[in-house]
């Protein structure tokens, strides 16, 4: 009983700091878009300068990230299901990694391999979500499914691996709308972007797939472990229907 209320306290704390963090940084972005240049002029190549474009970019990703923590509460409200805390804790610290940490703070570009951690991060965790998924629809009195660890193990992956795909569209659709360069697709010359060719221009985005890959394997041989010889890993970490009398 107190271990569970140690989770639940710790993730209300965590919830209302990675809020307000997001909160903070919109507003202050929203000033910055409105005083900053359209582009970078050769004379601010050294400093924190950024674009337009680029500050457009972070207050979506701050938004967004404020309706991805609103997201669980509503999910258990509407469909009854019931997100562990452990999930949701390195659900909402993911988010302040990513957003806050990895965006506004620049850890991206500050911090070797920071992308790199993250989308190992996210990928595990979408395998799981994958589990959860298998899990919920097993339970179902709509599609009872039984399926055998190994395929529900494969399918965990395939579902995350695509998510991370979808994750590459969002990138390849905002440094086109907004003349950004998330997918690492051109280098910095003489203060000028110049886009790579061939092979180089798709490291970026395969190493990202790659990554969100390993993660998903990870979490996929976990599960399908802990599945077979019922050792309960992948089920801390699953969601579930809450139960009714």
């Amino acid at each position: 009983m107190k271990k569970h209320f140690n989770h639940e306290r710790l993730s209300k704390i965590l919830t209302i700091l990675v809020f307000l963090s997001m909160a903070g940084s919109a507003a202050f972005l929203i000033v910055r878009i409105i005083i900053a240049p359209l582009i970078v002029g050769e004379e601010s190549l050294n400093s924190l300068t950024r674009t337009k474009g680029e500050y457009i970019l972070m207050l979506v990703q701050c938004l967004l990230g404020i309706v991805a923590m609103i997201l669980p509460g509503k999910l258990t409200q509407k469909s009854k299901i019931v997100i562990p805390q452990g999930m949701y804790i390195l659900y909402i610290i993911f988010l302040y990694c990513a957003i806050y940490l990895g965006e506004v703070r620049s850890f991206y570009y500050s911090i070797p391999h920071w992308d790199d951690i993250l989308h190992c991060f996210s990928g595990a965790m979408l395998g799981a979500l994958g589990f959860s998924f298998v899990a919920l629809l097993n339970n179902s009195e709509r599609v009872p499914v039984n399926l055998s660890p190994i395929f529900v193990a494969i399918f965990s992956l395939c579902f995350a691996v695509s998510l991370g795909v979808v994750w590459e569209i969002y990138e390849f659709t905002f440094d086109g709308l907004l003349d950004l360069n998330m997918q690492k697709f051109a280098q910095e010359v003489d203060g000028k972007l110049v886009a790579l060719v061939g092979h180089d221009a798709l490291k970026d985005t395969m190493k990202d797939l790659v990554v969100d890959m390993v993660g998903a394997g990870i979490t996929s041989i976990i599960g399908y472990i802990s599945l077979k010889y019922k050792k309960g890993w992948i089920e801390k970490l699953q969601l579930r229907r809450a139960k009714t009398n």
